[in-house]
């Protein structure tokens, strides 16, 4: 798969108002011909002015194998790049930004993309993964090459008696609500601890565990926990990924992705390493 780096190294040469030369960071050209676009590599001289010569160029996918993608899309949101390009069918795809830079990827493969697992709950609102959902809306997550895969468990379908809290719309709640203390409930380990102070050790209640944390079966991945303890990135439960608090910023789970993708090819690479 060739998909540059940058858009600033990708060329529009519908036009030629320098003749031959070109801008001194281009390494690809699009090119407008009778036919259709072709997209060039190319390799300027050597030299200190802007535009230069052209010291070696190929051609990389003519207009047969290219499609010039008919909407303007984010140009930094790589993963998606590569869906968009897969589904036009051809060799190359030359995808234009709202700020009207151009990017392309040719013979596009979803190897190599990492799939993050996102354990979350609702009701309320699942906020780890709406917040992953925006952020990687932006383009944040580009370089990392990751999509992400959404695991959320709906509690409702628990059929508990009674659940955590009242922010959530239920009819009982542990915050809310007193108990009879033989009830199902469904919540985790800081409803237990809050159960147990309120009614004591020996009640009958019995707990349905909805901790996303505890959901995780798939690795990488990132979930979601009340408890602070159990936050950071490492092995959990026998499954690599990152635990973040209920309340993290948007701040701290970007920080948490960017993590576990870094740990994740660690892993890899070293396993590669073990295996020569």
């Amino acid at each position: 798969m060739i998909f540059p780096d940058e858009c600033k190294t990708v060329g529009s040469a519908d036009e030629k108002p320098a003749g031959e030369k070109i801008y001194f960071l281009s390494r690809y050209l699009v090119r407008r011909t009778d036919s259709g676009h072709e997209v060039w590599a190319v390799e300027p001289e050597q030299g200190t002015t802007m535009l230069r010569e052209i010291q070696s160029s190929h051609l990389i996918a003519g207009a047969a194998d290219l499609c010039m993608y008919p909407e303007k899309v984010n140009l930094h949101n790589r993963t998606d790049l590569i869906r968009r390009a897969l589904a036009t069918g051809k060799r190359c795809t030359v995808f234009t930004g709202f700020d009207e830079h151009r990017t392309f990827v040719c013979d596009p493969s979803e190897e190599g993309i990492i799939t993050i697992h996102v354990y979350d709950a609702e009701p309320p609102r699942p906020n780890l993964a709406h917040i992953i959902r925006s952020l990687e809306e932006t383009g944040l997550f580009g370089e990392c090459n990751v999509r992400f895969c959404y695991h959320i468990t709906d509690i409702r379908k628990t059929d508990a008696e009674a659940y955590p809290c009242r922010a959530a719309g239920f009819s009982r709640t542990i915050d809310n609500d007193r108990l009879r203390g033989d009830e199902t409930v469904a919540g985790c380990l800081t409803a237990r601890q809050v159960l147990a102070e309120c009614y004591g050790e020996d009640t009958a209640f019995s707990v349905i565990d909805i901790c996303p944390a505890n959901q995780v079966a798939r690795e990488p991945f990132i979930a979601r926990c009340c408890r602070s303890e159990r936050t950071g990135t490492g092995i959990h439960n026998g499954y690599f990924g990152a635990v973040v608090h209920w309340g993290a910023t948007p701040r701290t789970i970007a920080d948490a992705v960017f993590a576990v993708c870094d740990g994740w090819q660690e892993q890899k690479t070293c396993q590669e390493s073990e295996q020569k």
